[in-house]
């Protein structure tokens, strides 16, 4: 009897067992597989764009701090933005480095690569025009126009930023030579305080803190530079007014100046690529959330960007202009008419 009860314990167990055997193996077949590590190294780079943004003192790399800040909030896109040695050296690592898909570039920036890559305006493309960048020639009382500076020394800022490469071509396109000079604002504006330099150039966002927050004894003055064909290539026209200078410009003037757009730039890719989708995913994202960088606690300028405004001698990236169009139904049915 001892054993039978035994027996049918066993069996008991036994059964216990195989169900819930059976139940393990059919939990492990309903159950999605682990992904591999390389499925989900593929998935990762599948999402993530490389955006070359500027130097660390620059506005470009916060900008593109922040449009990381509202795209990254996707789960389908990863911007990774990169520290650079300014907008122009973006343009060569649009076109030559790898992990690098988009680049925060001055329009005027293609200007010297036109030897180097003749079809430059249609191997880069813009997916917007971000902010203009204003030309500030800031310049001591005896110097009275850009003709005066001939000759005279002119701080342009430390290499690589958007005063050291625009100005001198600016000027160029002026006629005046100047002795350049490249060292930073700071040191350069005591100087001209002292009387050793004549003219310092920004060429930033206005309006500019030392001219806002600086004390400039009477004569200090920004110089005019009048918008015309020499720079319809690649500037606009802009001015600096009262309200962005109240110390410097007197109440209801203006002193015309030109600016360059800086842009959030692509590579051309073509569309069957998956770079050109991987740009194209980036795209929809940004633009779909782009309204949340008006917002406090981002850069007060992107209240004033507009998705639909170009920018002078580079092309919209296809998949850019593609979301414009559908999401601008009024323009499409005036084009019908």
């Amino acid at each position: 009897m001892r054993f039978f009860t035994r027996l049918v314990a066993a069996l008991i167990v036994a059964v216990g067992f195989c169900d819930a055997s059976l139940a393990q193996s059919s939990r492990t077949q309903n159950a999605s597989p682990t992904p591999s590590e390389q499925q989900i190294r593929e998935r990762i780079n599948a999402g993530t764009v490389g955006l070359a943004g500027g130097l660390l003192e620059g506005a470009p790399i916060r900008f593109a701090t922040e449009i990381a800040r509202v795209v990254n909030e996707s789960s389908q896109v990863h911007v990774l933005p990169i520290v650079t040695r300014g907008p122009t050296e973006n343009v060569n690592d649009l076109l030559y480095l790898k992990g690098v898909d988009l680049a925060i570039i001055n329009t005027d920036s293609l200007e010297e690569y036109k030897t180097q890559v003749p079809q430059i305006q249609q191997r880069i493309v813009s997916i917007m025009n971000l902010f203009p960048s204003d030309l500030h020639i800031f310049v001591r009382p005896e110097i009275r126009s850009l003709a005066d500076l001939a000759g005279k020394k002119v701080n342009f800022n430390t290499q690589g930023t958007a005063a050291a490469y625009s100005g001198p071509l600016i000027f160029s396109r002026l006629g005046v030579t100047v002795d350049k000079m490249f060292i930073p604002h700071p040191v350069a504006l005591e100087q001209l305080k002292r009387g050793e330099i004549s003219a310092v150039v920004f060429i930033t966002t206005k309006p500019v803190d030392p001219f806002v927050k600086g004390k400039w004894d009477d004569g200090f003055k920004f110089l005019p530079v009048e918008f015309g064909p020499k720079f319809s290539d690649y500037y606009v026209a802009s001015s600096l007014e009262s309200a962005d200078y109240p110390n410097l410009i007197a109440k209801g003037e203006r002193v015309a100046t030109i600016a360059v757009p800086t842009v959030l730039a692509s590579y051309n890719w073509r569309p069957e690529t998956p770079r050109y989708r991987r740009v194209e995913r980036f795209v929809e994202e940004f633009f779909s959330r782009v309204e949340k960088l008006k917002a406090p606690g981002f850069d007060p300028k992107w209240k004033d960007m507009d998705l639909k405004k170009g920018v002078p001698g580079i092309e919209r990236f296809r998949a850019a202009q593609n979301w414009i169009d559908r999401t601008n139904p009024v323009k499409q049915s005036e084009m019908s008419r």
